[in-house]
């Protein structure tokens, strides 16, 4: 079929065979005989070429733990335009880099007045990209586990308006296949309220995966776990009774109860210490950093064999 379709495409166009994929749209696709990784190197070094950071001191960690970012009302001013090229660059590489997908999500907040604070962050996550440009995802041949999730929240994280961050993470042969880093649009009472939001955004995450791979041929024949190191949002999402802590959550984040129910999704405890999404919510200490890092997937092109 393959063949048949390349011949016809071929008589239609001026084109040809270039064999396996090994670059398309900005990202390298490095396929061996222990997996395919993915990167973007090249676009990595022309972002520090264009912002003139190649030759700048490499950083371990692209923000600093437990650094809160704020508005910064009283700071110095800087061009938005140029702080917006920045972000903007960065944004398209997080598409092989989820351990950059929090702080880019961060720096994106203040693109409207921005100041010489939000620039300086900005630059040190441009040093650590300079000590991982060949930093990418890794998907290892050979394992054969369903979509599993991970679903964690930083309860009123952003000291601006007290909103709180979801992060959720998808693994499919326990390599990340989808990630996201979102402040929630409203601002919770509660950790387990904070918790339930980010568990519903993961559930729907999780019905478009499911649709997807069934596409594919791959369809989940059991529910998709979703991992949450909160007790109390899991109680909830499958006891329909409403009490103190639940009854101003939201209507519409009572889906997550009809899927799970349904056996669409079921939500699991996991230890804070293995919640592979704490890493798309808040600033960590380095030594934790790079092991969530390790378990979503990401490692260096060198380590490819």
């Amino acid at each position: 079929m393959f063949l048949e379709f390349k011949k016809s495409m071929m008589k239609e166009f001026d084109m040809s065979d270039l064999g396996r994929m090994c670059y398309f749209l900005g990202i390298e696709v490095k396929q061996t005989s222990n997996g395919i990784f993915i990167g973007q190197k090249k676009y990595a070094q022309e972002i520090l070429e264009r912002f003139q950071m190649f030759d700048c001191n490499p950083f371990h960690n692209p923000i600093v733990p437990g650094f809160k970012l704020t508005k910064d009302f009283g700071g110095e001013r800087i061009d938005s335009t140029y702080y917006k090229q920045i972000v903007g660059s960065l944004m398209y590489l997080s598409a092989t880099r989820p351990d950059m997908m929090y702080v880019i999500s961060l720096l994106s907040r203040f693109m409207e007045a921005p100041t010489i604070l939000h620039f300086q962050a900005a630059k040190r996550v441009l040093r650590y990209l300079k000590g991982t440009t060949d930093f990418g995802v890794l998907y290892k041949r050979g394992k054969s586990r369903g979509l599993v999730g991970y679903s964690d929240s930083d309860f009123a994280g952003d000291l601006d308006d007290r909103k709180s961050t979801s992060g959720q993470v998808f693994m499919l042969s326990s390599e990340a296949i989808s990630w996201s880093s979102k402040k929630q649009q409203v601002v919770t009472l509660s950790t387990t309220e904070a918790e339930f939001i980010a568990a519903a955004s993961c559930a729907c995450q999780a019905v478009w995966l499911r649709r997807l791979l069934e596409e594919l041929r791959y369809a989940q024949q059991s529910p998709t776990l979703i991992h949450c190191d909160n007790i109390s949002t899991i109680k909830l999402s499958r006891n329909p009774v409403l009490h103190g802590r639940s009854k101003h959550i939201d209507i519409r984040f009572h889906f997550l109860r009809d899927l799970t129910k349904e056996g669409v999704v079921e939500l699991i405890h996991c230890q804070s210490q293995d919640q592979i999404a704490d890493i798309l919510t808040k600033p960590l200490k380095l030594e934790t950093f790079e092991k969530l890092r390790g378990l979503l997937g990401v490692c260096s092109s060198y380590d490819v064999n």
